[in-house]
């Protein structure tokens, strides 16, 4: 009898360890996508970047820097912000493949990558890391970030051939960018290269989804 109590009761605790795993696995995952549908907390010292602000000839010139151009570039510029420790910014990998096989010709595309301090990182050739054949940046002094208004990974921003901000923002309402109407960063490219004033999507793409940055990334 005292065998069968026994066994019983390690069953029950087995089945209560189970579940007590299933559970733990299923709130870490719910916190995994859950945090991710929040908007991206707004870093101390950030200051707003709005649309139709000149870049600052510095940050153009640091552009220009990588393609070994004396000049800033006559093209537009595409600036994809990038973290190499964000899920999210893995997600979005084959759409900005695809902007780049896209518009490549048109457009100088840039993968801009944070220094993050909290990690032992290796410079990171995104060309050589995904076989998408455009130049890295470290941002090391957050310059290409605060002057676009960037705080957060994966965004995107445009710059005009004459250096003016035409959009900052998400990919898309989904982090997976498998939602094509709201594909704001490939609808802002359509619109400046058909000649057309800046889009307002809204806070759907203007309020930052991602991943955030170090605490003290835009202090002085």
């Amino acid at each position: 009898m005292k065998k069968i109590i026994a066994t019983d009761w390690f069953q029950r605790l087995a089945l209560a360890a189970c579940f007590g795993l299933m559970g733990a696995v299923f709130a870490a995952f719910w916190w995994q996508e859950w945090q991710y549908l929040l908007p991206t907390p707004v870093p101390e010292g950030y200051q707003e970047v709005f649309v139709g602000k000149q870049i600052p000839k510095n940050t153009l010139l640091q552009l220009s820097d990588v393609r070994k151009s004396k000049t800033p570039t006559q093209k537009p510029i595409f600036l994809h912000f990038f973290s190499p420790f964000c899920p999210c910014s893995k997600f979005n990998i084959a759409h900005i493949n695809y902007l780049v096989e896209r518009y490549g010709n048109e457009i100088d595309f840039y993968a801009i990558i944070f220094n993050d301090s909290e990690y032992e990182m290796e410079f990171i050739d995104f060309s050589q890391k995904y076989d998408i054949p455009i130049p890295t940046i470290l941002d090391k002094q957050n310059n290409i970030a605060s002057s676009c208004g960037v705080y957060a990974t994966p965004q995107a921003a445009i710059i005009t051939s004459e250096g003016k901000l035409f959009y900052k923002g998400n990919y898309n309402v989904s982090r997976y960018c498998n939602n094509r109407d709201t594909n704001f960063a490939e609808q802002a490219l359509g619109a400046l290269l058909e000649g057309k004033n800046p889009p307002d999507f809204g806070e759907l793409a203007s309020k930052a989804y991602g991943c955030e940055l170090p605490e003290d990334y835009f202090k002085e």
